[in-house]
């Protein structure tokens, strides 16, 4: 079996900002172009909840726990300028934590 690593967020976005905040957190956006220019990501999903209006999840896959802490610690200044940028799109963030894919 092989495994990759996903890091989870959970963002709370208001109904107004919705396409701005699909449009960066997308698997085509801002935060996926910065992701992709690091060896090791493996791409970005970006999931809406139907039960709770303005919920979101942002899964970003990386070959390895390795390669995701490599990208934070070169990509830092990047990841913060986008970071500040993006701010305003979420009434809330939290960092659901990393977990372990299992591919069959």
């Amino acid at each position: 079996m092989a495994e990759s690593f996903v890091y989870v967020w959970e963002f709370l976005v208001d109904d107004a900002r919705r396409t701005e905040f699909e449009r960066h957190y997308g698997p085509r956006g801002s935060w996926a172009a910065l992701f992709g220019r690091a060896p090791g990501y493996l791409g970005t999903e970006l999931l809406r909840d139907e039960a709770t209006p303005g919920r979101y999840l942002t899964l970003d896959r990386w070959s390895s726990a390795a390669a995701y802490g490599a990208f934070r610690e070169q990509s830092a200044a990047e990841y913060s300028a986008l970071d500040l940028e993006c701010e305003t799109l979420t009434r809330a963030e939290r960092a659901l934590g990393s977990f372990t894919e299992i591919v069959p």
